[in-house]
């Protein structure tokens, strides 16, 4: 179970939602911390789509590639085996090779883990490249949706 929004319906947040599976818990039947950062991925990953890019399109053309430059993460409260889980994705601010996102996994109403994540773009060779057009573009209307007005690079 997963969905997307395109970007013209994303608003301020894209949504990205999936269901627990056993693999993804603990023998408690709750989930395995480690797997929220799987999930914030796979969300990060369905934005990225929803923009129109393919990471593997770009990796086969000896494109750039994004990486995990920095995370931090608040867990709140648990989720557990068969919950429906949502994950909100907001890009914040983006300079010529990062990218700073708020995700927040939540059930129903509730948040269960925040996250802030900075993401680098890299080359072949992982030295930070600028984000390519029309990427960038969608990340500055991203952030414009996030908090209207003018917007600092970081």
């Amino acid at each position: 179970m997963s969905e997307q929004t395109s970007p013209a319906a994303m608003g301020a947040d894209h949504v990205y939602r999936l269901r627990v599976f056993y693999e993804d818990t603990d023998a408690g039947g709750v989930v395995y911390y480690a797997n929220y950062l799987k999930f914030a991925e796979r969300a990060r990953t369905e934005l990225l789509r929803a923009f129109g890019v393919s990471q593997k399109a770009l990796a086969t053309a000896g494109g750039p590639l994004f990486t995990v430059r920095r995370v931090e993460a608040d867990f709140l409260a648990p989720a557990y085996l068969d919950d429906e889980l949502q994950v909100r994705t907001t890009v914040l601010e983006h300079g010529g090779a990062r990218v700073a996102m708020g995700q927040v996994i939540g059930r129903d109403q509730a948040d269960l883990v925040r996250l802030q994540v900075e993401i680098a773009c890299v080359n072949a060779k992982g030295r930070a490249t600028r984000i390519p057009e029309p990427l960038a573009g969608h990340f500055a209307d991203a952030v414009a949706r996030a908090r209207p007005g003018p917007r600092e690079s970081i």
